[in-house]
């Protein structure tokens, strides 16, 4: 124990799964299982009644399929009772032909069997036949007929009974039932959680040097239930992933391998917690199938765990460790498992509580900044909710009236010249075409003050974004007073009234100033 707790830390507790131990589950009684842990079913057929005779139709797998002391007893039964005929028939010719009369026989006389005197001489006769050992005492003669016949047959009847005989005993001792003592199931299921996945896992493993080609592992979940149609299934079995998607089903069988079965959304153990453990009835069928290296034959090996054979909390303790030049399998831990830290609460609860404690938020598309319109935001960002979205009108209406008037004039005004094609102060004109323009800011470096020596002021015009709507342009429609209010930026410079001519709209100080330039 000292040595595993240097080796593994002093957090690991080894935990015998013995079955004189017990833990802290309460104990069950022990109940009927449909396949026991050697592999055997516990299944038995009955009320055949006419459909016995199928078995005698197929008699040499009949004969391979019962138990050794059948078979023995068949073997024994069918040599012996073959024997005493064929014994008997030979002694029913002498018999029919005089050759066991005690008186004697002329000189000239020609017995079938010579010294076949009795029944045993007979039975001699038979066995040295059928074997093949000749002792040379006793023959058939040429002029008996009916003895040639039955020597005939006699070595056919032989040869069937012992091909017969020999190979079915030959098959029941070579059958690959016997290789699948030597590969191990664990006694008890864990489960735990791999790579911060819930999973039910056990061990499987090999004792013989010899490999299993193409091995590969099934896992059955057989569980009594009821359709919502209240059809009661007493046995219904349920697949089980051990990773037939990705390709861990196939296992390259060298030394013990732990097999895992992810719970998640798709396993019938999706709402299996440590606490309902205690209260379900399940049994997990595990059945490993291979082909045996040494003979080409198919062989299979089974076991089960039931509901009080799984462990909530545990994990296998290794077995592998590395020698000097290769790496050495301690198998007097294959079975041991010490306790790790598990959640109690089953994958589904896990689930519901994540999702109550992180809410995914809604995903807003962010907008960058651009260069012409400062730090205007996107339209997702904008708007908020429909029943909240405040309109160009709504906005304009709280508004003072003298504000109102001041800002409906310079829009009439800008729309007019912007509509009309009209050229801007400066001399600079600019073309809607299909797209409407809109002003969006009048920044301090697009419309500089007025200063002595400068003879015009520009304006520059910036094309309405994609994604702009009214309530952009209702919020830089506001008049000069409302625009210091909401945002630290420069006045816009008011528009005067359009006249006939660009020129007629300027003041008369700048219309001097062009007429003597």
């Amino acid at each position: 124990m000292s040595a595993l707790r240097r080796k593994f830390g002093e957090d690991y507790q080894v935990v015998n799964t013995s079955r004189s131990m017990t833990f802290s589950a309460p104990v069950k009684r022990k109940r009927q299982r449909f396949v026991e842990k050697n592999g055997r079913c516990n299944v038995q057929h009955g009320n055949l009644g006419g459909e016995t005779s199928r078995y005698l139709s197929d008699l040499f797998t009949t004969l391979v399929d019962l138990k050794w002391r059948w078979n023995l007893l068949i073997f024994i039964l069918t040599y012996t009772v073959a024997w005493l005929v064929m014994a008997s028939m030979w002694w029913v010719i002498a018999y029919i032909r005089g050759d066991l009369s005690s008186t004697g026989h002329d000189p000239s006389y020609t017995p079938c069997v010579a010294n076949v005197y009795n029944f045993p001489s007979a039975f001699l006769f038979f066995i040295e036949t059928e074997a093949t050992i000749g002792y040379g005492s006793r023959y058939i003669t040429e002029k008996c007929p009916e003895g040639i016949i039955l020597f005939l047959f006699q070595s056919l009847l032989g040869s069937i009974v012992d091909a017969f005989l020999i190979g079915c005993m030959f098959i029941k001792m070579s059958q690959p039932k016997k290789r699948a003592e030597t590969l191990m199931f664990s006694q008890d299921a864990v489960i735990s959680q791999r790579d911060g996945k819930l999973c039910l896992m056990f061990r499987v493993g090999n004792l013989r040097n010899s490999h299993m080609v193409s091995a590969q592992i099934r896992c059955k979940l057989i569980k009594s239930r009821q359709t919502p149609e209240g059809e009661f299934l007493p046995l219904d079995q349920c697949e089980l992933d051990v990773g037939f998607g990705t390709g861990a089903d196939q296992l390259f069988l060298v030394s013990p391998l732990t097999i895992c079965h992810e719970i998640n959304t798709n396993s019938p153990f999706f709402d299996l917690s440590q606490r309902s453990l205690m209260n379900e009835q399940f049994e997990i069928v595990v059945i490993l199938e291979g082909i045996v290296e040494t003979t080409g034959m198919t062989c299979q090996a089974r076991t089960s765990y039931t509901e009080d054979e799984v462990l909530w909390g545990h994990r296998f303790l290794p077995v592998m460790s590395l020698e000097e030049g290769f790496f050495r399998v301690d198998y007097s831990q294959f079975h041991n498992t010490f306790e790790v830290p598990t959640p109690p609460y089953s994958v589904k609860e896990q689930e519901e509580k994540s999702s109550l404690t992180s809410p995914n938020p809604v995903a807003i598309a962010p907008t960058l900044p651009s260069p012409l319109l400062g730090n205007r935001v996107g339209r997702r960002e904008r708007l908020l909710s429909a029943d909240h979205a405040e309109h160009p009108e709504d906005q304009a209406s709280r508004l003072p009236s003298k504000l109102q008037r001041m800002s409906s004039t310079k829009e009439e005004h800008l729309w007019r010249a912007l509509k009309t094609g009209t050229a801007l102060p400066g001399g600079k004109a600019s073309s809607t075409g299909d797209l409407s323009l809109s002003i969006q800011r009048f920044r301090s470096s697009s419309i500089p003050a007025v200063r002595h020596g400068q003879p015009e002021e520009q304006v520059k015009l910036l094309s309405l974004d994609l994604d702009a709507d009214e309530g952009d342009l209702a919020k830089h429609r506001q008049p000069t007073a409302i625009s210091t209010i909401g945002a630290a930026t420069p006045a816009p410079v008011p528009f005067p009234s359009m006249g006939s001519r660009p020129e007629d709209n300027l003041p008369a100080k700048l219309r001097k100033m062009n007429a003597d330039r």
